[in-house]
């Protein structure tokens, strides 16, 4: 479903106004809802910009890279909190855990030894590993937010060792070609475009360099399309299960550590950027190299989400991207599911316990999920929390409030559901009950 012709517009004018005022050579948005590219925002003409035309992922190469370390977890070949030395040993940073270093908490210093990573040739694993040392952990662990390229050029390289397949051969492996994503690639590949510096007095043009960056390839080195972005940024909204668990994909979303102590505004969860909006959480990343800059922001509730890239090195395009993303939601909420009506009975036991309970002046309303099959309670109409089945008069949290604690159903001695225990928290019918 395309944009309304109000919205397209006020997209299309936040592209011209900030490539003008930004004096960038290109730059190309586009709006994904449901999966799909709804609108392309383009502006400039050096190159011009299309949906099929590469420019350079960054550090949003960092949220594939993440997502790989999470499908091992999943396969059970490693835990989150096991020390980075039980699977890349000999590094001297090695107590360091495999989450803190995802999250930015690990305090491991932001860049590896030598020239600026990013503009020259990179190296091999080996020669990265001679120069960590435990000298590198520049700020205590988990103490606080310390961003780190070097701990995704660690992550990769654990990723080789562990597997025995090269990082690039295990993205296109796992993640690139379950998806479809034939325009993300290790290197560029024509249409791409050239990437600038620009000058700030006259305005003329400095071509970067396209830099093979090695061992360090994991925190940076992609090239990708509006397109394939899109087609990333879907798959963070709604993943399919054959590359990434859903509930895998949620606790990716879940902050590790606050990047922003004063207003909360920013955090980072597992290889993903976590940003506040008003009422409403995106995830994504930004990205930039040499030339290059880019912008995914996502909000899964909507399934709503914006991919950018500028070919301007230094152009602010994550705050465009999100504050273009809030203009679509603002001006198009997305539709609520339709209700319908259940197609069958429930069973005797949902029955008997739904409707509300009571504990402590404080109603509780239980329903039957008709899709699902599962409960769905809400405390004071506000709180939702879902339960599952999980054995007689037993029913497990899984999403909400009450994730993974205990909602069991007490009887009395003729066998009536007369309460509901849910963390040692007694609700009973009436208010006047006592619990």
């Amino acid at each position: 479903m395309s944009l309304l012709p109000e919205t397209a517009r006020q997209v299309d004018l936040l592209i011209a106004q900030a490539q003008s005022t930004g004096r960038v050579p290109s730059l190309v948005m586009g709006v994904i809802r449901d999966g799909a590219l709804t609108h392309l925002a383009t502006a400039g003409e050096h190159s011009r910009p299309h949906a099929d035309l590469q420019y350079r992922l960054g550090s949003i190469s960092k949220t594939m890279t993440a997502s790989l370390v999470l499908q091992l977890r999943d396969a059970g070949r490693l835990a989150l909190d096991d020390p980075l030395e039980r699977h890349l040993p000999d590094t001297g940073v090695g107590t360091l855990t495999l989450r803190q270093l995802l999250g930015h908490a690990s305090g491991m210093q932001r860049e590896p030894e030598g020239e600026w990573w990013e503009r020259t040739e990179g190296v091999d694993l080996g020669t990265l590993l001679t120069g960590v040392s435990a000298s590198k952990i520049a700020y205590p662990p988990h103490a606080g937010y310390h961003y780190s390229n070097l701990a995704y050029g660690l992550l990769g390289g654990m990723l080789e060792r562990l597997t025995g397949t090269s990082w690039a051969d295990l993205l296109a492996e796992r993640i690139l070609a379950p998806l479809g994503m034939r325009r993300t690639t290790y290197a560029a590949a024509e249409p791409f475009a050239r990437g600038y510096v620009v000058h700030p007095w006259h305005g003329t043009l400095r071509e970067e360099p396209r830099t093979d960056t090695g061992a360090m390839a994991p925190a940076g080195q992609l090239w990708s399309t509006i397109e394939d972005l899109g087609r990333w940024a879907a798959f963070l909204a709604d993943p399919d299960p054959s590359v990434l668990a859903a509930e895998t994909l949620t606790e990716m979303c879940a902050p590790v550590v606050i990047s922003d102590l004063d207003s909360w505004t920013g955090g980072h969860g597992l290889g993903l950027e976590l940003y506040r909006d008003g009422e409403r959480v995106y995830v994504g990343h930004g990205g930039s190299m040499p030339g290059y800059v880019a912008a995914l922001a996502v909000h899964r509730p909507s399934r709503t989400a914006v991919v950018g890239f500028a070919n301007s090195y230094g152009f602010a395009i994550g705050g465009l991207g999100q504050r273009l993303l809030t203009t679509v939601l603002d001006a198009e909420p997305a539709f609520p599911q339709p209700w319908r009506p259940t197609a069958a009975p429930p069973p005797s036991g949902i029955t008997e316990i739904s409707g509300r309970w009571w504990w402590m002046g404080t109603p509780l309303d239980v329903a039957r999920d008709t899709a699902a099959g599962d409960l769905v309670v809400h405390l004071r109409g506000e709180r939702v929390s879902r339960f599952s089945p999980e054995g007689p008069d037993r029913w497990r949290g899984r999403s909400g409030p009450e994730n993974g604690e205990i909602l069991s159903v007490l009887r009395d001695g003729t066998g009536r559901a007369v309460a509901l225990d849910i963390a040692t928290f007694v609700f009973t019918r009436t208010p006047d009950e006592a619990p």
